[in-house]
Parts: C-alpha cells; sequence; structure tokens
C-alpha cells in the first residue's frame, strides 16, 4: 500500500511537469497522510487540466459519507475494475497525484523501518488516482481520492510488495482524458505507466507520526532491521 508520501516541489516545477492550470496554494510537505488533503490534478468539464485539493481517502458517491472503518486510501489495481467502491471511478474519474516520493515500512524481525523511496533525479513523480464525488442530502460535499497501486516491481519488492503506479509524463492525456477516448481496457491504461529509477534509503522512525513534518524527515539513517 502507500500510506504516506511526501511533497516539496516548487509551482514552477509542477507547472514544468504538469503544464500551466489553475493551481492552489501549496506549502512544502513531508508526511502526509490519509483523510488530510492533497492535491489531485484533473480534467474539468472543457478537457482543461486543474489541480484542487481533495481528501485522500476515497468516499464512493453512493455512500453516506466518510467511515472511518473504511480507509480506500488505495485501490489495487488487479481488481479497481472489480469493485464497486472504484469501478465508475476508473472510468470516469481519473487524476495525477504529484509527489516528490512516498514511504514504506519493511518489517524484519518484528521492527519496522521507515525507507524513502523517490525518483533518483529527485524529479516529482506523478501517481495515478481516482477521484470521486460525494454529496448528501443537506448540500455537504466532499471530493475525496484513492491512490491506485499495484504489486512492487523487482526495485522496491526488497522492500514492500505494493507500491503505487506511476504515470509516465507522456501518458498523462491517456490517462486523464475520459471526455474523447472510448473506454480503454486495463491493458491499454498499464502502458501508461513509467517505472523510474529509484533512490531508496531509510529514515528515521519520526515519520511513523503524521505530527511531524518537516525536511528532517527525508535524511537518511542507518537501518536499524
Amino acid at each position: 500500500m502507500c500510506g504516506r508520501y511526501f511533497l516539496h516541489s516548487t509551482a514552477d516545477k509542477l507547472t514544468a511537469l504538469f503544464g500551466e492550470m489553475p493551481m492552489p496554494l501549496l506549502s512544502p510537505r513531508y508526511n502526509i497522510a490519509p483523510t488530510q488533503p492533497i492535491p489531485i490534478i484533473r480534467q474539468d468539464a472543457q478537457g482543461r487540466r486543474e489541480m484542487v485539493l481533495v481528501r485522500w481517502g476515497l468516499i464512493p458517491s453512493w455512500s453516506k459519507g466518510p467511515d472511518s472503518r473504511y480507509s480506500m486510501i488505495n485501490a489495487r489495481l488487479e481488481t479497481v475494475t472489480e469493485k464497486p467502491a472504484y469501478r465508475n471511478a476508473f472510468r470516469y474519474r481519473r487524476c495525477l497525484i504529484p509527489a516528490d516520493g512516498f514511504y514504506e515500512w519493511h518489517t524484519s524481525g518484528g521492527a519496522k523501518q521507515p525507507y524513502v523511496l523517490r525518483a533518483a533525479d529527485k524529479q516529482p513523480l506523478a501517481l495515478a488516482g481516482l477521484w470521486e464525488h460525494w454529496q448528501d442530502a443537506n448540500g455537504n460535499e466532499i471530493d475525496s481520492c484513492s491512490i491506485l497501486v499495484k504489486a512492487a516491481n523487482q526495485q522496491v519488492s526488497r522492500i514492500h510488495d505494493r507500491m503505487p503506479v506511476i504515470v509516465s509524463p507522456k501518458s498523462f492525456d491517456l490517462w486523464l482524458d475520459i471526455h474523447k477516448q472510448k473506454p480503454q481496457p486495463i491493458e491499454t491504461l498499464l502502458a501508461a505507466q513509467q517505472a523510474p529509477d529509484l533512490a531508496i534509503y531509510p529514515v528515521g522512525r519520526a515519520v511513523n507520526s503524521p505530527k511531524n513534518d518537516s525536511s528532517d524527515l527525508l535524511e537518511p539513517v542507518e537501518p536499524t532491521d
């Protein structure tokens, strides 16, 4: 799964990767956790890209609302077309989630060692996401999202068995554009994936608490596992 990540790239750097678009004011964040607001990039009704803040943890449109029993922060690639909570979002509401990297925990001898995983060239990544709109009878509205995850590749599998789906810049339109394209088989969307060379290294356990949010969390340490 992907349960924590970080995003500290400047607006200029994000614009260079994703293009010009409306964008909220973003502050550097080094320990983004579920239920927090996160930026996603999606297409509006006119097919233009926009960046908006949504809740991390998808809330199905047909549900009664946020439910702490079901985090829904990740959607499994293997079952995303089958699960009622995700299949419509997979077809109609795909998004990109900008990230400078993410954290995973490796368990060894009963202890969990956190690791940073980021592009070796330290460029931002585009994680594949799904978003949903929920509204109740009183007019309360929440936009929310999940990060699409898959089986870890060879590089990541020594740390964890799952990893986010990362979308190649040349395939952003393929992933986002649901207005002009016919439904794409999942095999075609899989072709949009990017497998960047990742830097992977252990970091301190301060990242375990979402209350901690500083650049110090990215500093490497000697592994204890």
